[in-house]
């Protein structure tokens, strides 16, 4: 059986815009809106790599606490766990 206890149970998350690192971290949970609809990623998701639409990306962290940006026209990216999100202009919101 996996283990799914601490940092292995988590997601490995970078949001970046197009002249700097925006956020980066550990997260259980991402949420953002693709030209298909508003996605959610978890740990285990299959490899994925999605058109971003205009809107918020949010990132649930292990302790239930919330990061949101605004991210305009990019790209989401999964694989092993890995959340890459690239956008040319992405912002923190709160």
């Amino acid at each position: 059986m996996a283990d799914v206890s601490g940092a292995a149970a988590t997601l490995q998350v970078s949001v970046v815009s197009a002249d700097h690192e925006v956020w980066s971290g550990d997260a259980t949970q991402v949420i953002a809106k693709t030209t298909e609809g508003e996605i959610g990623i978890l740990r285990g998701h299959e490899p994925l790599l999605a058109i971003l639409s205009e809107g918020e990306v949010r990132v649930t962290l292990s302790d239930g606490k919330r990061i949101v940006a605004r991210a305009d026209q990019g790209f989401l990216s999964v694989e092993n766990d890995r959340v890459t999100i690239v956008a040319r202009a992405a912002e923190l919101v709160s």
